[in-house]
């Protein structure tokens, strides 16, 4: 074994004579030094800046290994959950794309909901029954992480900009029923009169001056321009240390947050040390944001701007400013550009709900029986209006579940599921459009979310009472 010198111990080299009392004492010392146990690694916050392998080399590697880490994750969404096509009879998205309906989360053999529903959580936890679509979900490759694009947005991407947003180690795993649908419209609170501002289109430098100029002012224009240009990070950049085949000019704010909503694209949270314990985050919606009061799942980010101005900062790069800088932080200019796209962002409204009253309650003219009995459940025996309060049905507040509770600490492909800690409300006005569910997408439908909070809560929902919160929620 050698020592993190240039060349091995020696000593020899050192021009000691043999039988000399330094060279008997630098023998006994080189010993010691060999004989030692590799210390533990020390904890660091910071990666590494100076790259050690060349860029052909980690290519090649990563390459070689992605059909395993791709499968290896393949089998844990197949563990976990039921993939099967279940389209919800007679709900679409705004656009009409099909709502994927029924429990996906698989039990463990033996049990039923209703039996889960019975248990304390101490007595779920000694059993180890709490079912692992309910745990947290790691990133597809835990250990490297990054932004991680569907195809569809890769290859319209692709089409209209000639930018590519392909990974050469990594490819999106869930398939596209799943997802929200592509492109979403656009909904502006100023000019509800166009219902979708987008025309069906997707997006990007390509044509948003087209789409938007007559429409929104000079600064909202800009700001428009700012969210749809790429700039450097992490994985896509133009060093040696990215995840791209050619080197990249970066993803723009709307690669993720599509058409100002969500194509569900997957990263770690930058907050969060060690590797393990970083949480997987899906691309919330910017839908709504003029409502909202906290930004990002977990920092509490106080208003759009300073979370627009942290993400090209920071959680483009891990949250680590040394990497930043090697890669080409683009800084923003916070009393006018982080300005615009924060303006325009403001803008981005909900979806149309017909079924809502101008107070966000259902215009009980309009409303189905099962959507009258689901909102009864929602602001009664679900508890559900505790935290998703009307109109927009969130308290802009944070929320610890200790889901913890129901599970002991494990690995999880790399990633350590523990405690999650307090998490931000999400609005569930236009729910149906942003699948999948919780922070880190564990929870594929509406269905499953209603089963995870009747265990966690201890509600005790009959089944009808159930399906009727879900066809509630539909409505949202």
């Amino acid at each position: 074994m050698h020592s993190p010198l240039r060349k091995p111990l020696s000593l020899k080299r050192a021009n000691l004579k043999p039988g000399s009392f330094r060279y008997r004492a630098g023998a006994v010392a080189l010993a010691a030094l060999l004989a030692a146990p590799l210390q533990a690694a020390v904890p660091n916050s910071y990666a590494p800046v100076d790259d050690r392998e060349t860029f052909d080399a980690v290519k090649s590697r990563m390459e070689k290994n992605k059909s395993a880490v791709e499968k290896k994750h393949r089998d844990l969404l197949e563990l976990r959950y039921d993939l099967s096509d279940k389209p919800a009879k007679g709900v679409t998205m705004s656009k009409g794309k099909a709502v994927q309906a029924g429990v996906r989360v698989k039990l463990p053999k033996g049990t039923g909901w209703n039996d889960l529903a019975g248990m304390t959580s101490d007595q779920i936890k000694a059993k180890n029954l709490f079912p692992q679509g309910f745990l947290p979900l790691p990133h597809v490759n835990q250990a490297e992480g990054g932004m991680l694009f569907p195809k569809s947005t890769i290859d319209e991407t692709k089409k209209q900009e000639e930018r590519d947003l392909t990974r050469f180690d990594l490819d999106f795993v869930l398939h596209e029923r799943f997802l929200p649908e592509f492109p979403p419209p656009v909904f502006l609170t100023t000019r509800p009169d166009l219902g979708d501002v987008s025309k069906g289109k997707l997006i990007g430098l390509h044509n948003f001056y087209e789409l938007f100029s007559g429409v929104l002012n000079p600064k909202q224009l800009e700001g428009v321009r700012l969210l749809v240009t790429p700039f450097p990070q992490q994985q896509f950049n133009a060093t040696a240390d990215r995840r791209t085949v050619k080197p990249s000019q970066g993803v723009a704010c709307f690669d993720c947050h599509v058409n100002g909503h969500t194509n569900d694209a997957t990263h770690l949270v930058g907050d969060i040390r060690p590797q393990e314990h970083r949480h997987r985050i899906n691309t919330p919606s910017l839908r709504g944001v003029n409502v909202q009061r906290l930004f990002g799942s977990q920092r509490a980010l106080k208003s759009v701007e300073d979370f627009t101005e942290f993400e090209q900062r920071a959680a483009y790069f891990d949250g680590d400013p040394v990497i930043a800088t090697k890669k080409g932080v683009n800084i923003l200019e916070r009393g006018s550009q982080v300005h615009f796209m924060g303006e325009f962002q403001a803008l981005l409204d909900f979806p149309p709900a017909p079924k809502l009253n101008v107070f966000g309650r259902l215009d009980q003219s309009k409303a189905s029986d099962a959507e009258k009995r689901g909102e009864a459940v929602f602001f009664g025996k679900g508890q559900c209006a505790t935290c998703h309060t009307p109109p927009y049905y969130t308290d802009n507040s944070m929320h610890n579940l200790q889901v913890e509770r129901f599970y002991a600490p494990r690995d999880i492909d790399g990633r350590l599921a523990s405690a999650d800690g307090p998490i931000k409300t999400f609005p569930l006005r236009g729910i149906k459009d942003s699948p999948t569910y919780l922070h880190d997408g564990r929870l594929l439908t509406l269905d499953d979310t209603v089963e995870f909070f009747n265990l966690v809560l201890g509600l005790q929902l009959n089944d009808q009472e159930k399906q009727d919160l879900v066809a509630f929620m539909y409505a949202l």
